[in-house]
């Protein structure tokens, strides 16, 4: 009985309502937002943030963010109804966002993608914490895997699954200098380590204070490694990352010896540089050798610089058939916010059209072996044929051959080395840090 009374009530209401309705003027739509009905607008209109993805990345400033707004503009064009969220963090070569980035994955904040360097630096760290999704999937579908180069596979992949999708391939092992300055001296671009040091020594005879430039502390890290790779060769450098050679060796020492030396040449205020500012000491005339990744050679570019003649390129003195690599990556996390999204992004930065309207600009060449080479200029040009004929090793400033602990032990060490030039000292610390943090068990 107490039924049959309620649903007479319920009918009158629903039709005051419909009523009511009927004679209401809509809202007006949001500006860009489909007609009312049209499907999932509903969801648009109330704010939805389901279309959009999250990238994070350190491409804050020059040819990088630069590169990143042409790759975002293929990603526009593709997907137009995903908003793209810029979420770059700036400094350091990637050490303040990967801070933040810490930060964020422990509050269980991750973004949809972000930018990581091949090798340890994402296997060792975000794999081995199970934070990232294996991505072999997209290799597939996409045809990757026969156009992406076979040395760099197994450097983002572990037990058969790979965890990033990779947009580029830089060279670590290059040697910046002024033509002008060498050609006033009588000096040409030095092949080994004794012919830099001798032309170095000639420099600071002739009045140049510091013949090579170098920035804060991540640049020397840089330094290093390109020092260490010119005095051991391809074998014994492998060796020391892989835990088959003795970082206690006398041929390390030796090393460490070439690389205090080329310190002495270097300018006062290093610490108080960026990576732009010492090379454009170099393309100024202030300094006349400046080792940095092929990203300055997009700087040189942005800043107006003709290439061979503000400034030459040359292989670090001594590591001549070896390209010392690392490749910015983005990953797809596990539980990202929106993965459908994230996964369109790893799409994009795969494809050949992404990544040829980014490298260009960056100052790199594509992980694809199937870009547009009339894209790219001429030393960009010789880097692609470096890349597919070199021996190829991995950089540690950039993530390939150790991860995330084992490379802040030796930038803790490194760091005191700048200060008090112990190479013995450098060394111990070396060793242990392998010990604790890599495979010298």
């Amino acid at each position: 009985m107490r039924k049959s009374k309620f649903w007479p009530m319920v009918v009158v209401l629903l039709l005051a309502m419909a009523l009511l309705s009927a004679c209401a003027t809509p809202a007006a739509a949001p500006a860009g937002d489909a007609a009312a009905g049209d499907e999932g607008t509903a969801a648009e209109a109330a704010g939805d943030s389901a279309n959009q993805v999250e990238v994070f990345s350190w491409w804050t400033g020059g040819g990088e963010a630069a590169g990143l707004e042409a790759m975002i503009g293929v990603f526009n064009a593709e997907y137009p109804d995903i908003e793209f969220i810029n979420a770059a963090v700036a400094g350091g070569a990637g050490t303040n966002a990967r801070a933040v980035l810490a930060t964020r994955l422990q509050a269980g904040d991750a973004p949809d993608s972000w930018q990581g360097h091949a090798g340890q630096e994402l296997i060792g760290t975000y794999v081995a914490a199970d934070q990232l999704e294996p991505v072999n999937f997209l290799f597939e579908e996409n045809g990757w895997l026969d156009v992406m180069p076979e040395t760099l596979i197994p450097l983002i992949s572990q037990n058969g699954n790979i965890y990033s999708v990779p947009v580029n391939i830089h060279r670590a092992n290059v040697l910046w200098y002024n033509p002008g300055i060498l050609a006033d001296n009588g000096l040409e671009a030095p092949t080994d380590l004794d012919s830099w040091f001798a032309a170095m020594d000639a420099l600071q005879a002739a009045g140049v204070e510091a013949p090579l430039a170098m920035g804060e502390q991540w640049t020397a890290m840089h330094l290093f490694e390109t020092v260490l790779l010119s005095s051991l060769g391809p074998d014994a450098y492998d060796a020391v990352w892989s835990g088959e050679g003795d970082w206690a060796g006398e041929d390390v020492t030796a090393a460490l010896e070439n690389f205090a030396k080329t310190l002495s040449y270097t300018n006062s205020d290093a610490s108080a540089l960026t990576w732009q500012d010492a090379s454009r000491l170099v393309v100024d005339g202030d300094a006349a050798f400046n080792v940095m990744g092929d990203w300055a050679e997009g700087y040189f570019r942005e800043i107006g610089m003709a290439p061979q003649e503000d400034y030459g390129w040359t292989p670090v003195p001594g590591s001549n058939g070896n390209f010392q690599f690392l490749s910015d990556s983005f990953v797809l996390p596990v539980g990202a916010p929106h993965r459908d999204a994230a996964i369109a992004w790893l799409t994009v930065a795969g494809s050949q059209a992404g990544q040829d309207a980014f490298n260009p600009v960056k100052g790199s060449i594509p992980a694809r072996s199937d870009g547009d080479r009339s894209l790219y200029g001429e030393y960009l040009l010789s880097a692609m044929d470096d890349w597919a004929s070199d021996r190829v090793v991995g950089s540690l400033t950039h993530g390939v051959v150790a991860n995330d602990a084992w490379k802040s032990e030796i930038d803790t060490a490194l760091g005191l080395f700048l200060t008090n030039s112990d190479v013995a000292a450098f060394q111990d610390a070396l060793v242990n840090a392998c010990a604790a943090a890599g495979p010298c068990q």
